[in-house]
């Protein structure tokens, strides 16, 4: 096991020990322990297991706890605690708005014990008979609980990659002599996946007998479909076509509804010709081969027929890692290290935009540590040339839309990237105020993860994206595309509104680690999915061409 592993589960330990309403000293203590684990640089696999009492926060019972799930896999006294928490108990921590007390209290004392129930007790507003939930707790709740029954059986890319590869793989070894291709939105790069679908020419009766006796359940069976769902809560399903026309089922499946539609519209394409590869389509329509990302909505369509397409970003064509953490707020590595791990990966500079002096929860950096954080840059810079690491600061957007820090302390970073981290539960006229603000201050030069959200867990503060993009062309802003799986955001769906009024994407990993660095990936094909060149993304820039652009920022300082 690993630590992250360790510290959850010393987490929901405590989560649990909370719900049942056990010593409220010992939960304290497991919580403290999760956080200790978590905050280690070295992982509790590799110490001598006798050396783990002695770390700084490790005592005698966690000691022994860690031990016993380094050896066995699993923590026997969180077993117990899960064996007796019903399941829909257990399923209300994932609602936000609703810690383990509160989570008690529905339990003990309204009796509730699933999210049915609850939706339901919110819609009578009961909750607000009890102690610690007024009305506004009670409708966050139930707007909590609508959205997460909303997402059930719903993945980011990132979380069912390895899964569809893995089946992929699965079939082209249990059934050697048949073609298979994943398809859908999976296939055309979509940022959530509900389905993971495959074209194959294998017979429905062989896939139908392989998954069943591999225990999985049979969801929909019709019209040579069929599929499945297993104990991963993955629903697979296979288009079963003869070998003929398998490039048709193909793409026909690898196009959203509309774009199929006006496809059909526009080419008078005959589904019933058979062709040997999608290639073949497009050349028979005298069309440009449509990239599959692409394959979403008309308005491409008739530029590929005027043989218009972009050419589009490629995950290499990514130079330099924008927005990242160290361990000067809450990020895992040193700037040295994450310095020598951009060196090695071939990227040209590091932009280190670690946490603002609001940001307490996450180590924001007081004035006397920016000052530091510069001093350390510089050298390193001396020792690393030509590789640069850029001074920047993720700066929080206040509640009047001002930057964290003065103007004189604003002036020594080499770029300033503005987000919002606090209050995000804002009408859109308050989120419109603080963005606004802040894409006009001449400091900002980067605007952070446009609408906040998480997701499959949190919705966005609303915005007017059209203002918002227009500002920052009147601005000279740049928009990032946060690649973090969790957000990209901006929104694929808007990048091409920005691109329209000339405004520059920034694909940025929002790296806490070296192994974030990776996330460039997904935003990379969210992008391709908005038709983004790499002249576009300001990642992209070579150094000498990301210098002459913080030129201008500077310029636009006055």
């Amino acid at each position: 096991m690993n630590n992250y592993s360790i510290a959850d589960n010393f987490s929901l330990l405590a989560k649990l020990m909370d719900i049942h309403q056990e010593n409220s000293f010992k939960a304290k203590s497991y919580s403290i322990a999760a956080y200790t684990v978590e905050k280690l640089t070295v992982e509790l696999s590799t110490i001598d297991q006798n050396k783990i009492f002695s770390l700084k926060g490790i005592g005698e019972s966690v000691g022994h706890k860690i031990v016993e799930q380094l050896q066995t896999g699993s923590l026997k006294i969180l077993e117990d605690y899960i064996a007796k928490t019903p399941q829909g108990v257990l399923e209300m921590l994932h609602i936000k708005g609703i810690g383990p007390k509160k989570i008690a209290t529905i339990w003990h004392e309204m009796g509730i014990e699933n999210l049915g129930e609850l939706l339901y007790a919110c819609n009578e507003n009961r909750l607000t008979l009890f102690k610690g939930f007024g009305e506004k707790t009670q409708q966050g709740v139930k707007e909590a609980i609508e959205f997460y029954m909303g997402t059930q059986g719903s993945y980011l890319y990132q979380q069912i990659e390895n899964y569809a590869f893995a089946i992929d793989e699965k079939l082209n070894l249990i059934f050697p002599d048949s073609i298979h291709a994943l398809t859908s939105t999976f296939r055309r790069q979509l940022e959530i996946i509900e389905k993971l679908e495959w074209v194959t020419t294998a017979d429905i009766s062989e896939i139908k007998s392989f998954f069943i006796t591999n225990d999985f359940k049979i969801v929909t069976e019709e019209n040579g479909y069929i599929s499945f769902v297993g104990k991963e809560n993955v629903t697979l399903g296979f288009y079963s076509i003869e070998e003929t026309f398998f490039y048709n089922q193909l793409f026909v499946t690898s196009c959203s509804d509309e774009f199929l539609q006006s496809w059909i519209n526009n080419t008078g394409w005959d589904i019933t010709q058979p062709y040997q590869s999608e290639e073949e389509i497009f050349e028979a329509s005298n069309c440009a081969f449509i990239p599959i990302c692409l394959r979403e909505s008309e308005s491409v369509i008739s530029n590929a027929l005027q043989q218009k397409l972009p050419v589009l970003i490629k995950q290499h064509d990514i130079k330099g890692i924008i927005h990242s953490h160290s361990r000067w707020s809450d990020g895992m590595n040193t700037i040295e290290e994450m310095a020598a791990a951009c060196i090695e990966q071939g990227f040209e500079y590091l932009v280190m935009s670690d946490h603002s002096k609001t940001a307490s929860y996450a180590q924001g950096l007081p004035i006397e540590k920016v000052l530091a954080q510069h001093d350390l840059i510089d050298a390193l810079n001396k020792k690393n040339a030509p590789f640069r690491i850029f001074k920047s600061i993720e700066s929080d957007i206040l509640g009047d839309g001002s930057l964290d820090y003065d103007e004189d302390i604003l002036s020594k970073f080499d770029i300033v990237i503005a987000s919002i981290h606090s209050n995000l539960k804002m009408t859109e006229d308050k989120a419109m105020l603080r963005l606004m603000n802040a894409i006009e201050n001449p400091y900002t030069s980067v605007l952070g993860h446009m609408t906040g959200r998480l997701l499959l867990s949190r919705n966005g503060y609303p915005i007017d994206h059209k203002k918002i993009i227009e500002a920052c062309a009147a601005n000279d802003v740049v928009i990032e595309l946060n690649a973090h799986p969790r957000r990209l955001d901006i929104d694929w769906r808007w990048i091409n509104y920005a691109l329209e009024k000339n405004v520059l994407i920034s694909i940025n990993p929002d790296a806490h680690s070296i192994d974030g660095f990776n996330d460039c990936k997904y935003g990379v094909l969210v992008a391709q999915k908005a038709g983004l060149t790499k002249e576009q993304n300001l990642s992209s820039f070579k150094l000498t061409e990301f210098e002459s652009f913080l030129v201008r920022q500077h310029q636009k300082r006055g």
